[in-house]
């Protein structure tokens, strides 16, 4: 979005970190779905395969149905050609007539006991696809019921949820005014790039909040001054030192403890 006013570079920083700490916010209460979403898409994706799996297999066994029908009629031909064969039989004139005659008859037998054959064989597959279809039917119910498990418990979760996220999405517009379009799609993409989405690191002990690398005294210096937007060298984040990032005093609290450790304990040697 266009920003009309001119903002300072400090302002920039402020608003880019303040729309880093909603989307942080963001990421944890989304995070509490888990991996439901992803989990329902799978389950979904699975019952669509479940699905044309039996279909296919439907098919198939249509297909098998035809073959014993096509088997059904050879045989009903064969034994109306014997019938035929065997009346000719008694009008026959000679020996050749009667064996041409017998060869035929025995052809058509052997034709029967093929198709016969074909029908028994084609009969176990569609007992066998039967059986297949019957076990995924078995799967695709139990997934059926595990499917409407998540998407009720991810249901459940959302509508906990979904109001504080819509009031911190709220925030997040107003605060992105303040922040050029420009930088803001370049924080957005580092956040893409980046595994925890933190795409605005504070320094902390002259390191990136980040990646953890060490900053140069001059490029530290940079970033106090306000004076231009800095980049890691090392991950590509954004910088902004500690006081910027209200963590100031928690670092001063956090390096005071070891010292006032120090003092007590030199305190009690001196007593003893």
């Amino acid at each position: 979005m266009a920003v009309q006013k001119s903002f300072s570079v400090e302002d920039k920083l402020k608003a880019l970190f303040s729309v880093q700490a909603l989307d942080s916010k963001l990421d944890k209460l989304r995070a509490v779905r888990g991996e439901l979403p992803m989990e329902v898409s799978d389950l979904e994706d699975e019952l669509a395969g479940l699905q044309t799996r039996i279909l296919n297999m439907a098919n198939e066994i249509e297909e098998l149905g035809d073959k014993i029908k096509v088997n059904n009629e050879k045989i009903k031909d064969s034994n109306a050609l014997i019938k035929k064969y065997t009346e000719q039989l008694n009008n026959v004139k000679n020996n050749r007539e009667f064996d041409a005659l017998n060869k035929e008859i025995e052809l058509q037998g052997l034709e029967i006991l093929a198709a016969e054959k074909r029908i028994n064989d084609t009969g176990r597959q569609i007992e066998e696809k039967n059986l297949q279809v019957e076990n995924v039917k078995n799967g695709l119910e139990g997934r059926v019921a595990d499917l409407e498990h998540k998407k009720t418990e991810l249901t459940e979760i959302v509508s906990e949820t979904e109001k504080e996220e819509a009031h911190l999405l709220g925030e997040r517009l107003e605060v992105e005014k303040h922040v050029e379009e420009k930088l803001l799609k370049a924080y957005d993409r580092i956040r893409l790039n980046v595994k925890n989405g933190i795409a605005v690191a504070p320094i902390l002990r002259s390191s990136c909040g980040g990646c953890f690398a060490k900053m140069p005294p001059q490029l530290e210096a940079d970033i106090k001054s306000y004076k231009k937007i800095v980049i890691c060298e090392h991950c590509g984040r954004v910088l902004v030192d500690a006081k910027l990032a209200g963590i100031e005093d928690e670092i001063i609290e956090e390096e005071e403890k070891p010292k006032a450790r120090r003092r007590l304990g030199a305190k009690k040697e001196g007593e003893e």
